[in-house]
């Protein structure tokens, strides 16, 4: 599949042969006491997880879903976020199905202006476990988002295909880390060297760190006495179908 094919997909208007929605999973701010923003999370329409979606894309409608994504993510946030605010949106995309920056950007940007949601709220991750085909055409997705006031986030970090190299190369606003990083960090003096670490070097670059994953107020703990601030796990919520999520946040009372 051509980049060129893909564009040819999104001019077609050809629907997807599947439905689907967003779930929405908070990131939660320790400073701050609340939200920075949500994940919005594929899901199927009568329930079904990630999986199932993801199943069904192929070459043939990898472009047209993955601009559908950023629609119906920007669409639902709209209804659903506290307006006038500051809290952030956060979608993933695939590397692989963005063919021209500057084309596939125009749909999202169309959506934000419908919708009244500022383009400078939304943030793309992009993960490290997708291997890209193309990683200097992956940089120039990242640079021009960047340009354009879009934040970008290194998604599963610390797992997959690279870890250091990308965030060389791409110099994201923020990176998340991936939870088999956290996974029995209270324990683990080598897991707690290397995400202390990691801190290091993203402050030295000025690049944001996210702990995703966290599960139990032990890995909450460790974490935080790392140094980071933002957070995102089942300790505080579980995500919500086309809704914004109950927040549970007594650790954070406790740490302020």
């Amino acid at each position: 599949m051509t980049r060129q094919s893909g564009c040819g997909q999104c001019r077609s208007g050809e629907p997807l042969p599947f439905s689907f929605t967003m779930a929405f999973h908070p990131i939660v701010d320790l400073a701050a006491g609340g939200v920075w923003g949500y994940e919005a999370l594929v899901r199927g329409t009568e329930g079904q997880g990630a999986g199932f979606i993801l199943g069904q894309v192929n070459d043939d409608n990898r472009y047209r879903f993955d601009q559908a994504c950023r629609t119906k993510a920007i669409e639902l946030a709209g209804g659903l976020f506290p307006p006038g605010g500051d809290v952030r949106l956060s979608i993933n995309f695939l590397p692989n199905a963005v063919y021209e920056p500057a084309a596939c950007i125009r749909a999202t940007l169309e959506a934000a202006r419908r919708i009244g949601f500022s383009h400078q709220r939304i943030m793309f991750e992009f993960t490290e476990n997708e291997r890209m085909t193309d990683v200097a055409h992956v940089q120039r997705i990242v640079a021009d988002y960047r340009q354009r006031g879009f934040l970008t986030a290194l998604d599963d970090f610390g797992a997959g295909y690279a870890g250091l190299g990308l965030l060389a190369r791409f110099q994201p606003d923020l990176i998340k880390l991936d939870m088999e990083l956290i996974r029995g960090i209270p324990g683990s003096p080598a897991r707690q060297a290397i995400v202390a670490g990691v801190i290091g070097i993203a402050r030295a670059l000025g690049v944001a760190v996210i702990a995703e994953g966290v599960e139990t107020a032990d890995e909450f703990a460790a974490l935080r006495e790392a140094g980071i601030t933002l957070f995102q796990g089942y300790l505080f919520a579980r995500p919500a179908v086309a809704a914004l999520p109950e927040l549970s946040l007594p650790e954070m009372r406790r740490a302020a």
